[in-house]
């Protein structure tokens, strides 16, 4: 069971980025899928998620509006579309399964977004 996430990268202020979360040994389907992240000397705390019973999407209220996190049950994947990026969200972002959101059983490696000028 595996969890990969990818696709961070060093992008300016208003910027887009698209993250993906990869499963290898599972179907990602049957999870609440998370993602999270952990900024330089903070806490980590969750950003989105989308849970499995019915799809339903949670946001952090700082990112409401400008991410978006979508299913790819072909390709076991789950997206994060990051859109207006700013400075704040640089972190190392993660992504979680878990039976529902915030209960989480598996994290993986996290990608590093960066968001500067």
């Amino acid at each position: 069971v595996q969890l990969q996430a990818s696709g961070g990268g060093l992008v300016q202020p208003g910027g887009s980025l698209r993250l993906s979360c990869a499963a290898s040994g599972f179907s990602l389907d049957h999870y609440a899928i998370g993602w999270l992240r952990q900024a330089p000397g903070k806490e980590r705390e969750g950003v989105t998620c989308i849970s499995a019973r019915d799809g339903s999407t949670y946001y952090l209220d700082s990112v409401k509006g400008r991410f978006t996190i979508s299913r790819d049950n072909a390709k076991n994947t789950v997206i994060l579309q990051m859109n207006s990026l700013k400075p704040e969200d640089t972190a190392v972002y993660y992504c979680a399964a878990g039976g529902f959101c915030g209960g989480y059983q598996f994290r993986g490696q996290g990608t590093l977004v960066t968001v500067s000028s």
